[in-house]
């Protein structure tokens, strides 16, 4: 099949010399092919929130994210899963990537699976993958067969699907409930799409993830409080975040977090509050994990 029509394929004007100019030049052409990226993503915000909506809402329920993706694409997927419990101590089922040829793939170039739809279908059920989840297919040019068929199991099984190319009105666009579109144009390189769609999807990739995270209360303010201090490094950081949070004293913020369980959404609450664990606990569950929602919450109601 001739890919010559799609977008991601066409000859970028501005780059057509790249070969002949200095460093400094051919460098300063990527850079401005690079600034159009973001406002390429700006112009899909309401549909990634449609996603991260939609992906919030499956977490209340149970369901877990999974991105899909052969190439760059399958790399930044599981890039961006990788980073969850780290960054929001997520349960690793929580957020998964899927690449085409498996993990021999994120080093090693396998792109040969991406062309048979049934290995997709295979990956994705081999994953337990079931109708509470939600699926993000990952194709720069919106055709990758691997992918179009995970998400066509996803969609027999009624889960909600998005995707994630770089394409006008692409097959993978077409086939999804939420088509996330971020039209960069053309490569500085042309076809090399680890290039200005890579750097897209890495961004939209970071909006869904850190949004339904937001979305879930693991974090207060800008603060990552859902951090879990295994070490010292960690315990310090949960500290710091809860002495800024709670507006106390490093000392008090330390006996806060163990009094609490080793929780820094929990000694926020104590530390705001006066509450015990017991009492911030309780509260943050009925504020659903939230802790500018469990502070919201009336004196009395704190109380009970």
């Amino acid at each position: 099949m001739r890919l010559d029509n799609l977008l991601t394929e066409q000859q970028n004007q501005h780059s057509a010399s790249i070969d002949l100019l200095s460093t400094e030049q051919m460098l300063r052409v990527i850079n401005g092919e690079d600034r159009l990226v973001a406002d390429a993503v700006g112009r899909e915000i309401p549909a990634i929130a449609r996603a991260v909506d939609a992906i919030a809402a499956a977490f209340e329920k149970g369901g877990r994210l999974f991105y899909i993706g052969a190439g760059t694409s399958g790399r930044l997927g599981v890039l961006d899963a990788s980073e969850c419990p780290p960054t929001f101590s997520a349960p690793p089922e929580l957020v998964q990537g899927i690449i085409a040829g498996g993990e021999a793939a994120l080093s090693h170039a396998t792109e040969t699976t991406e062309d048979d739809p049934a290995i997709g279908v295979r990956d994705l059920v081999a994953r337990g993958f079931k109708a509470g989840d939600v699926l993000v297919g990952l194709a720069a040019s919106g055709r990758t067969p691997y992918v179009l068929g995970a998400v066509g199991e996803a969609r027999r099984l009624g889960a909600v699907t998005v995707g994630v190319s770089c394409t006008p009105d692409s097959e993978l666009a077409r086939a999804v409930d939420i088509a996330i579109t971020p039209l960069v144009g053309p490569e500085a390189i042309t076809g090399s799409t680890r290039m200005k769609a890579g750097t897209a999807q890495k961004m939209v990739l970071n909006m869904l993830s850190t949004g339904v995270f937001v979305r879930r209360g693991y974090v207060y303010g800008n603060l990552m409080v859902n951090v879990q201090p295994k070490n010292r490094k960690l315990l310090d950081r949960a500290a710091r975040i809860v002495a800024q949070a709670a507006g106390v004293e490093y000392d008090r913020a330390v006996a806060l977090v163990a009094a609490a369980g080793q929780s820094p959404r929990v000694a926020i609450v104590m530390g705001k509050t006066g509450l015990d664990r017991g009492a911030a606990e309780r509260l943050l569950a009925e504020a659903g994990g939230r802790v500018a929602v469990a502070l919201e919450r009336p004196l009395e109601r704190r109380a009970g």
